[in-house]
Formats: C-alpha cells, structure tokens, sequence
C-alpha cells in the first residue's frame, strides 16, 4: 500500500484542532473513562516528556508525580477517548526526548518557562 492511499483513508479519523505542543510543555489531557454504564471526563496533567509517530498513529507520553510516585501515560493524540488537550505551560529544553527526567528529583526536575 502506498502511504497517499493510507493517509486519504485515515484523514477522516484525524482531529483537526490540535494545540501545538512539544517535549517540555506541561498539558492538560481530558479523557474519557468508562465506568459501568456511566462516562466522565478525567484530567491527567503533566509534562510532555516525548512525542512520537505521524499521522494518525501520533502519540505523546505524560509525566506527572503523584503521591511521590512517578506515572506516565502515552496517549495517541487522534484517539476518540481524548476529549481535549489544553497546553498550561511551555517549557525551554534542548531535547526531544526528556527521558533523563525521570531519574531526577522533583526540584532538579523543574523547566523554566519559554517565553
């Protein structure tokens, strides 16, 4: 299959308004959750440690500490059970990968803002 032919197919699946975001910006993700017969909307909120893929099949890894414990999510950006992406803040790194966070201290850990 040639990637015209899969990306006319997928077109109508992919969101059209997306924020612009990248690796050190810290976001606010609202996602459905399925609980029984009932759906609410939780928030996951936590820095943009890595964005991969293209297309449809694009995805983004949160990191937020909670309780002391690290939790990191990926979550596909095109998916139907992500509400919303809000970008709270933008962080100034020189990477694209932030992985070296997670062996670093809450206060070694912090970004400074981009302006």
């Amino acid at each position: 299959m040639s990637q015209q032919l899969i990306n006319e197919i997928t077109k109508d699946y992919q969101k059209t308004e997306v924020p612009q975001f990248r690796s050190g910006d810290t976001v606010k993700v609202s996602i459905k959750i399925k609980e029984g017969s009932r759906e609410r909307i939780q928030i996951f909120e936590g820095l943009v440690i890595a964005k991969q893929g293209g297309g449809i099949g694009e995805t983004f890894t949160v990191r937020k500490v909670s309780y002391g414990i690290g939790i990191e999510k990926t979550f596909p950006i095109h998916s139907p059970l992500v509400e919303d992406i809000s970008v709270v803040r933008r962080g100034k790194v020189r990477r694209a990968k932030l992985h070296y966070i997670r062996g670093l201290s809450a206060k070694q850990s912090r970004i400074k803002e981009r302006r």
